[in-house]
């Protein structure tokens, strides 16, 4: 007669590498733990809690300068935009020079938000760290 074990069947395998120095502590805390291998991982798995956390360079004056200047651009194209607006109210479609003033602004908008990720891309970086 065979012995049953009442546990889940596993059929998924996951693989690392490890250095020398990483598989000499793993293998301490297995040993410490008296516990396979597998039981171990499948524990430090379901049992810990991952957090990325992001680290970001501190704000710089050239970033803090940077960001007010392309503030003010917002600025006046938002007033552009609500003139353009006031204008089609008041005096309907007949505007002419509508299609150009409306591209204008559009292309003024993607050229600063081009810029805008630029400068936080330069100042800030996409840096990740994790914590355990």
């Amino acid at each position: 007669m065979r012995k049953r074990y009442n546990t889940p069947h596993r059929s998924r395998v996951i693989k690392t590498r490890l250095t020398e120095e990483e598989y000499s502590e793993f293998s301490e805390r297995v040993t410490l733990c008296q516990m396979s291998q597998s039981e171990y991982i499948r524990q430090a798995l379901m049992k810990s809690r991952i957090t990325p956390v992001i680290t970001v360079s501190p704000v710089n004056e050239e970033l803090l300068s940077a960001i007010g200047k392309l503030t003010a651009e917002y600025g006046k194209i938002g007033s552009n935009l609500n003139q353009i607006a006031r204008y089609l109210n008041e005096y309907g479609t007949h505007y002419h020079a509508l299609p150009g003033d409306v591209k204008a602004a559009i292309s003024d908008l993607a050229a600063l938000k081009f810029e805008v990720l630029q400068k936080v891309g330069e100042a800030v970086g996409n840096i990740q760290t994790y914590q355990l």
